[in-house]
């Protein structure tokens, strides 16, 4: 899921990790089963605004936490995973991705919230973002049925992105989960020289994933791979022991380069590895396979 980040004046210097939301946000893409690549503006404002918009777009003179403006119309009874033609109409080239539509979020309502409800602004935030997105996927909750409908597919996410409400992970996410945020991933690769664009997730040991996509440079020594950009993410917050990494490409077997594979072996010489690739075709290997003796950090002890 892409998202195209704005803060009103004044808030940008609000300190804020969007790592989490835009995890939140992919994701969302993976519960929902979005079938293509899609897009959301999201901008965070104050209750003056939001307040603001409610008057003039739906007549209301209060501040809420979060509004969402869909841009795709869902016949009856569908929603964005069976709604493929009604997103191709909303895709924009400059955005390479079917926009869905618009999210605006109250810091200073999240704020509030957050304390009220005894948790962290970082699990309001995403659960705000979630909200949002799910109704810009064509969810509802005016009926019963459709708010527990929603509720659901909220918390799945949620859980997927390790964010609960005592802002700890619960259960592990399936080989399939970790593939599709690898695709997710992919959608964002900086691969303007070679074209092969590949996403990677990383599985960490106590249930946390990261996600990362390559990035290439003008000079070509200086690429970074989609593998090396999760771990790097990982343990920069902390994280050095994984069970298991998605990669996804487009077109070949994305099996790990040899850097790539030092690199893992560094932290997880016992990893998982899955691969997809054109058509949803899936590998696996252990790193033990793809990288045999090995020469790690025991070999220094």
């Amino acid at each position: 899921m892409r998202l195209d980040w704005e803060w009103e004046a004044g808030l940008s210097a609000i300190p804020l990790d969007t790592e989490p939301l835009a995890l939140t946000a992919d994701c969302c893409a993976v519960t929902e089963g979005l079938p293509c690549s899609c897009a959301v503006h999201l901008l965070f404002t104050d209750d003056a605004h939001i307040r603001a918009v409610n008057a003039t777009q739906r007549n209301v003179d209060a501040a809420t936490d979060v509004l969402s403006f869909p841009t795709v119309s869902y016949a009856p009874g569908h929603t964005a995973r069976t709604s493929r033609r009604a997103l191709r109409r909303e895709y924009d080239t400059e955005l390479n991705a079917c926009f869905l539509g618009d999210i605006l979020i109250s810091l200073e309502h999240a704020a509030m919230q957050a304390k009220q409800y005894g948790h962290s602004l970082k699990r309001e935030l995403c659960y705000l973002l979630a909200h949002g997105l799910f109704h810009l996927c064509g969810y509802d909750h005016t009926q019963p049925d459709e708010q527990k409908e929603m509720r659901a597919m909220e918390e799945k996410a949620l859980e997927l992105a390790g964010i609960t409400r005592d802002d700890q992970s619960l259960g592990t996410p399936t080989d399939d989960q970790l593939l599709a945020l690898a695709r997710e991933a992919m959608a964002r690769s900086y691969s303007p020289y070679s074209h092969f664009k590949v996403g990677a997730c990383l599985l960490c040991a106590d249930g946390r994933v990261f996600t990362g996509s390559n990035v290439e440079n003008a000079s070509f020594g200086l690429t970074n791979c989609a593998e090396r950009t999760a771990v790097f993410r990982a343990v920069s917050e902390g994280a050095k022991e994984f069970t298991a990494i998605a990669i996804a490409a487009e077109h070949a077997a994305p099996w790990p380069c040899g850097a790539c594979r030092q690199v893992l072996n560094e932290f997880a010489p016992d990893l998982r590895v899955l691969i997809t690739w054109e058509n949803g075709l899936v590998a696996e290997a252990t790193l033990a396979q793809l990288l045999p003796h090995g020469f790690g950090p025991a070999e220094l002890s």
